[in-house]
């Protein structure tokens, strides 16, 4: 098999991107989370729909790191229709190898209806119940891309511990998925002491921890003491923060030269897959996260998680003219 720089592995799905002109936020004073309202049993109108392959964070991190020039291949299970068939060519398209990308003939590909409205969405979701094996034969890659996965399938988690115990110079990034923070940190204990780096948001960070409210410096340590060398959290508008492997506290703001945010879908895995193909084309943290911002900042002004996706030279020429990077805080 080939060797890859990069193995992502985790559920893809098709998204519809329902835009919504008729609708309502409804936020509490003392907290961050907001609901949006619709009038119950009524006919709402919408403006549009656009449907998306490919989507998933897994999915979205390949493409987008094989378009800033990695070797990518992607592990996951598509079903046997035409949304399957349609993922399938979308990362080819975009330079994915698909050898590890399989169809599972009694499942339908994932399909998620997000609700857009004004500049954020909220997604329905619904996870089919695929069945993955870790490849027997795998070319050792540079970095292994874990994420969401389907709530039957703990199995793949030990057997990719079982590997990587085996080829202790494949380094592990992980993003956690709903499933896989609802399982717990003892569950996957093993999974976050093997983590070379973790990307998660604010509220997913305070869910891993169990530390609500939490300032950011606290979440970042309480992530790390969980294993992870490098805790990324990404938190909206206030940027992004980490905590290195020398214990350095950094924050990136975002960065705004592409102009305004459009809907937010796929921001988090732009600003991820940017951010670790930087260390590995060996940039130090500040600049790594500066790479994150900026790819996450043009996605943001698309629809969808692919469009707005930069190449390297973009990015670094986008950095290097506004001398963008985190500090240390």
């Amino acid at each position: 098999m080939t060797k890859f720089d990069l193995v992502t592995i985790g559920d893809n799905a098709t998204d519809a991107f329902i835009k919504l002109s008729e609708a309502e936020l409804n936020c509490e004073i003392d907290r961050p989370e907001c609901k949006i309202c619709m009038k119950f049993a009524a006919k709402i109108p919408y403006e549009s729909v656009t449907e998306i392959p490919a989507g998933g964070n897994s999915s979205n991190t390949a493409i987008s790191a094989a378009k800033l020039g990695l070797k990518t291949s992607y592990l996951s299970k598509v079903g046997n229709d035409k949304h399957g068939q349609e993922t399938i060519a979308t990362l080819q398209e975009s330079g994915v190898d698909i050898e590890l990308v399989s169809t599972q003939t009694d499942a339908q590909t994932n399909y998620n209806y997000v609700l857009w409205y004004q500049n954020d969405r909220t997604i329905l979701v619904k996870h089919e119940k695929f069945v993955y094996r870790w490849p027997s034969q795998l070319e050792t890659p540079n970095w292994i891309y874990l994420s969401s996965v389907s709530d039957n399938d703990l199995s793949l988690h030990q057997e990719i511990i079982s590997w990587l115990d085996a080829h202790s110079e494949t380094k592990l990034a992980f993003s956690p998925g709903t499933f896989q923070i609802k399982l717990g940190t003892e569950a996957l204990k093993n999974i976050y002491a093997r983590t070379e780096i973790i990307f998660c948001n604010r509220q997913e960070a305070e869910k891993i921890t169990n530390r609500p409210g939490s300032e950011i410096k606290d979440l970042l340590a309480s992530i790390k003491k969980l294993g992870p060398k490098i805790a990324v959290v990404t938190d909206s508008e206030n940027g992004a923060y980490c905590l290195d492997a020398n214990n350095n506290f950094w924050q990136i703001p975002v960065f705004t030269d592409f102009g305004s945010t459009l809907e937010r879908t796929g921001a988090g895995d732009a600003f991820s897959s940017a951010c670790l193909s930087a260390i590995f084309y060996g940039q130090d943290m500040p600049t790594a996260l500066a790479w994150g911002a900026i790819n996450a900042a043009s996605v943001v002004t698309k629809i969808g998680p692919h469009d707005g996706l930069l190449t390297k030279e973009q990015i670094e020429k986008a950095q290097k003219t506004k001398n963008f990077i985190a500090l240390a805080i």
